[in-house]
């Protein structure tokens, strides 16, 4: 897949550092992602999670009203399997940061 050169994102474009790292992933890369997740507007905190890179894609987000195609919400996501076999995905934002731990 061509990813374009800012990656899209429900508030935000991706900083065009993230998306650099983002482009250069392959299959087999282990990665480690770590993102600062907000609730509301009083409470932050930081988690990471590391795993084997398989894909990213963009996630068109579904709401329940009708709204114009233009209106979309689109989200950058990337793809990983964890150690324990798990598939797992994380939607980036312009908190997520991509360290590549091993090229394949």
């Amino acid at each position: 897949m061509t990813l374009p050169n800012r990656l899209p994102s429900s508030t935000r474009p991706i900083p065009a550092a993230l998306t650099e790292i983002v482009r250069g992933l392959k299959v087999g890369d282990r990665i480690r992602i770590t993102q600062t997740v907000r609730m509301n507007s009083r409470s932050e905190w930081t988690t990471t999670v590391e795993g084997v890179f398989r894909d990213t894609n963009f996630l068109a987000t579904g709401l329940a009203t009708d709204r114009l195609p233009e209106d979309d919400i689109v989200v950058a996501t990337v793809h990983f399997t964890k150690d324990n076999g798990e598939l797992s995905s994380v939607t980036l934002s312009g908190s997520s940061k991509i360290e590549v731990l091993a090229k394949s």
